[in-house]
């Protein structure tokens, strides 16, 4: 123990008792998802997904996502997976979705790990973590994008999916969504570099190349839209008329699933029903 006379001894006992304790080690095996915050894991009890059969209107997506994560599932070969596309097309969803019907066929074999994009750094130390494990882990980036002029995150991200020393492990895959097939924005002041004018934008879209599997995710057309409300208001019980459907797109100025979604909500509050 230290000096208690000492004032140096006793300040640094009382910055011991206030600093957090360090957090627990992760129950790798315990939970179907985990939320990754870049120093610990945090297990989550359910994994909130719809059922894949909900999913309308992206029917070539739905069959290469969810066929990707139950290979992985299984143990099987599979592929990093980039999702980029049109806003609330479900990306999320089907990624949330694909890893709980994989769990479903394979209890317990698979977990999904969210990850902030804030938090790429410290990507090394999940992987190193994970790599340990004898499960399988899709590993989630959600609506990730880099600034302009930032190369030192896609350069990491692109040496860990594939070609660096510390590529991640066997038994785990990313899957990452974003607005923009190249991730990182592209200006016309690219083109004007008086050195090479190529470099930058190869160099940016050398990240999307890395995904094994690249899959757009367009606007819906009004009767996809149309058939992603009348999937989830079949499944709930509800009805609901064409026209108020198109109205509510109208004043949203938008046709998307996450709008569809949305409507479903309405229609149910009408109902007085919960959801």
């Amino acid at each position: 123990m230290a000096d208690q006379g000492d004032p140096l001894a006793r300040i640094a006992d009382a910055l011991e008792r206030l600093s957090p304790p360090p957090p627990a080690a992760a129950q790798w095996l315990e939970y179907p998802a985990y939320v990754w915050d870049g120093r610990a894991a945090r297990g989550v009890a359910r994994l909130d997904a719809p059922e894949l059969r909900l999913l309308q209107g992206i029917d070539l997506q739905k069959d290469a996502v969810a066929g990707n994560v139950a290979r992985l599932a299984a143990g099987h070969a599979s592929h990093d997976m980039l999702l980029w596309g049109s806003r609330g097309m479900g990306k999320s969803a089907l990624v949330r979705a694909s890893v709980l019907a994989a769990a479903q066929t394979h209890p317990g074999a698979i977990a999904l790990v969210q990850v902030a994009p804030d938090a790429l750094s410290s990507l090394s130390a999940l992987f190193a973590m994970l790599g340990r494990v004898e499960r399988q882990f899709l590993t989630f980036i959600d609506d990730l994008g880099f600034e302009e002029g930032d190369l030192s995150g896609p350069r990491a991200l692109r040496s860990w999916l594939e070609g660096g020393v510390e590529a991640r492990p066997a038994n785990v895959r990313l899957a990452v969504t974003s607005n923009r097939r190249a991730i990182v924005g592209r200006s016309l002041g690219e083109q004007d570099d008086p050195i090479n004018p190529r470099d930058v934008v190869d160099d940016k879209l050398a990240l999307a190349d890395r995904f094994g599997l690249s899959i757009g995710f367009h606007a819906c057309s009004q009767d996809d839209y149309l058939a992603i409300i009348s999937g989830y208001a079949q499944e709930l019980g509800l009805s609901f008329e064409v026209g108020d459907a198109l109205e509510w797109s109208k004043r949203r100025s938008s046709r998307s699933g996450r709008i569809a979604w949305h409507y479903v909500h309405e229609l149910a509050g009408r109902a007085g029903m919960r959801i």
